[in-house]
């Protein structure tokens, strides 16, 4: 036995906000344009990334604990405006998916 097993690895990122470690996939690339946060869901923006959770629960912790300056190694606070509009609208389009699921598999 070489000690391989059959499935691949996965790569893992921290979550800047909550600090839960999860799998790179699960999490939201988040880079710096600017002075400000913008989401970068493909992953193939330039620049240093840092990780969260698409839920605007991670991005408050993360702005209350000053933690996008420290991950990109800047000074001073950055607009997080943007990144928030993003994962809004992406939790709404989830909740109301959700909800459509649930109120036709309740009419069957």
């Amino acid at each position: 036995m070489s000690g391989r097993t059959s499935d691949r690895a996965c790569p893992e990122r921290t979550c800047v906000g909550c600090r839960e470690r999860a799998a790179k996939s699960d999490l939201l690339r988040i880079v710096l344009d600017g002075e400000q946060c913008v989401p970068d869901p493909r992953g193939t923006l330039p620049g240093r990334g840092a990780y969260a959770h698409p839920v605007l629960n991670c991005l408050d912790l993360a702005v209350r604990r000053r933690a996008f300056p420290r991950a990109f190694k800047v000074q001073g606070p950055l607009d997080t405006a943007r990144l928030r509009r993003a994962v809004g609208t992406s939790t709404a389009m989830e909740t109301s998916q959700a909800m459509e699921t649930g109120t036709a598999q309740a009419a069957l």
